[in-house]
């Protein structure tokens, strides 16, 4: 493999906080490294166009705190093709770049594992997403910012909750993983928790329902998006008629999960990883992912990370359940 002299950095898929930590810290240890490089706007979409931009220090000065990302965003349909790819790899050759860092999630990697396939440049990846769903490391890049967004919300929520005994169904964000939602119900004393990796939830929600019926208090229940059962409000809306004397809402937390300054774990592990994918691509390393695993950093070949799944621990369903209101003795 020819020595790397010029490398670009991308963020794709959604945003997440701490992306621009991610960035900043590529383009740092990459200078430091002797390495030119190169920022490519609105992710694969961007490489098509040729929206490459030359990156120095100061370019990246005053943009740790920040969320979203400054390099911008976009999911790219051409890019899934031949012909975009095609494209873009032109694109990289025009400006010289030998290697890519990628930041995003399953989707992005997907495209750098093709496109390392087919044109043999090393792409190293960053797991940024709020949805921890990335096989191959313990946190992504902004889950535990959303973490918390989440559980600041479901505290405000509560709080109307209780003045007027109604339950709120929340439906939080995690794709088709469970997450987010899990582990903030935790963090929040969410009566009970919905997840995608659970059978038949609301079931469970339909008997913890008819038991709180007894108590007449107010409740939180957390929904995971990508339930089979249906959104926050399709549930809702099937089980209102069940239970007509309760004050069922449903708030959505939506986008407000994604934005935000990036807390200082997200920080510091974003930092770690863009110093450490620099460092693979100097030790010619190609399609692998850099993770975090107890606290170290490891490197996941990236097939893995999209073939294989990560699975919601057991543990965290059992202390959910263990700690709840609901099924304790009457």
């Amino acid at each position: 493999m020819a020595k790397i002299k010029r490398i670009g950095v991308l963020t794709s898929g959604g945003d997440a906080p701490g992306m621009n930590a991610a960035i900043r810290a590529v383009t740092r240890a990459g200078i430091n490294n002797n390495l030119k490089v190169f920022g490519i706007r609105q992710g694969y979409e961007g490489m098509i166009e040729g929206d490459i931009i030359p990156m120095d220090s100061e370019t990246v000065s005053g943009i740790i705190q920040k969320g979203g990302t400054f390099l911008l965003t976009a999911r790219s349909k051409r890019f899934r093709e031949p012909e975009g790819r095609q494209e873009a790899y032109n694109q990289l050759k025009k400006n010289e770049i030998d290697a890519v860092v990628v930041i995003g999630g399953d989707g992005s990697f997907t495209g750098a594992t093709i496109m390392s396939d087919e044109y043999d440049i090393p792409f190293v990846g960053i797991p940024g997403t709020i949805d921890n769903d990335l096989y191959g490391t313990d946190y992504t890049i902004g889950y535990d910012t959303a973490l918390n967004t989440v559980v600041e919300a479901v505290d405000k929520i509560r709080d109307t909750a209780s003045s007027h005994n109604r339950i709120f169904f929340v439906e939080v964000m995690g794709h088709e993983a469970g997450f987010l939602a899990i582990n903030s119900g935790i963090a929040c004393g969410a009566e009970i928790i919905m997840i995608p990796e659970e059978k038949n939830p609301i079931d469970k929600a339909r008997k913890f329902l008819a038991e709180r019926a007894r108590k007449n208090k107010s409740s939180i229940i957390l929904v995971a998006e990508g339930l089979d059962d249906g959104s926050a409000m399709q549930i809702a809306e099937i089980l209102k008629p069940e239970f007509p004397h309760f004050d069922i809402r449903v708030s959505i937390l939506g986008h407000i999960q994604r934005g935000g300054s990036p807390s200082a774990k997200d920080r510091i592990i974003a930092s770690r990883m863009g110093s450490a994918a620099v460092e693979a691509l100097l030790d010619n390393q190609k399609s692998i992912m850099i993770g975090v695993v107890n606290d170290e950093i490891v490197q996941v070949p990236l097939n893995k990370t999209i073939k294989l799944h990560k699975g919601i621990d057991e543990g965290l369903i059992s202390l959910a359940e263990g700690i709840s209101t609901f099924g304790a003795p009457k």
